[in-house]
């Protein structure tokens, strides 16, 4: 691997930016200082930058727990982006699986592996999704049982021909209701309330397939997932 490349892999150097501090004789390779960008790298070299050592890092696989006006994208806009909660070299590099809207909280996954990512999202696993949600309109007796019945025989959302895959949805008081899908349409949650005739006040996702959002988490902390964690899926 070249250099220039190697620190833009494990710095938040650009390739630009990288022959820069070479230049500026701020890069040692086994001790001793190094400005050729185009050197290529054996694997036991020893490499620093500013005299703080460096390593190539594997595919990272993350839980963050999302709090609300964050969103999931990788421009930046209104709001912060949940990568920018992440104090990882090349943060950047790592991008939401599946996305949450900026009002909803809870669990959300990043990573820079794409075949996991592809995993996680396939449609054909239908990958289960966990959601706990406060409800603007109680929901209880006659009523939530024909919500649940609905539900489970799919809704159509509006502006859409095609009805939602069965689902599960359970009351946990008159305006708390936990609902399990298993895709992922735009802001399908709160359209599938909306279709019941109601409107979500709070949004929380719990959990992913069989992984659960830590609670040890407080809002906009994350950790990496263990190897477990990540056979998951």
């Amino acid at each position: 691997m070249r250099l220039d490349r190697f620190l833009s892999e494990t710095t938040d150097l650009t390739r630009s930016l990288a022959k820069r501090a070479l230049a500026r004789g701020e890069v040692t390779v086994n001790d001793e200082r190094e400005s050729k960008a185009a050197r290529h790298l054996k694997d036991d070299d020893r490499v620093a930058w500013q005299d703080v050592p460096l390593a190539l890092v594997g595919l990272r696989h993350l839980m963050l727990h999302k709090p609300v006006g964050v969103e999931c994208t990788a421009r930046r806009g209104l709001y912060p982006r949940a990568v920018d909660l992440i104090e990882l070299p090349n943060a950047d590099r790592l991008q939401p699986v599946g996305r949450l809207d900026v009002e909803t909280t809870g669990l959300l996954l990043l990573t820079d592996d794409g075949q996991w990512s592809h995993r996680v999202t396939s449609p054909r696993r239908r990958c289960a999704k966990v959601y706990r949600a406060t409800l603007a309109r109680a929901l209880e007796g006659e009523a939530a049982e024909q919500a649940i019945q609905r539900v489970v025989d799919g809704l159509l959302l509006e502006g859409e021909d095609k009805p939602t895959q069965p689902a599960e949805l359970k009351m946990l008081g008159p305006k708390e209701a936990r609902l399990t899908v298993h895709e992922g349409r735009y802001h399908q949650v709160r359209r599938m309330f909306a279709a019941l005739g109601n409107h979500v006040d709070a949004l929380h996702r719990e959990s992913v397939g069989e992984l659960t959002l830590d609670a040890s988490l407080a809002p906009g902390e994350w950790r990496t997932l263990s190897d477990e964690e990540v056979a998951l899926f």
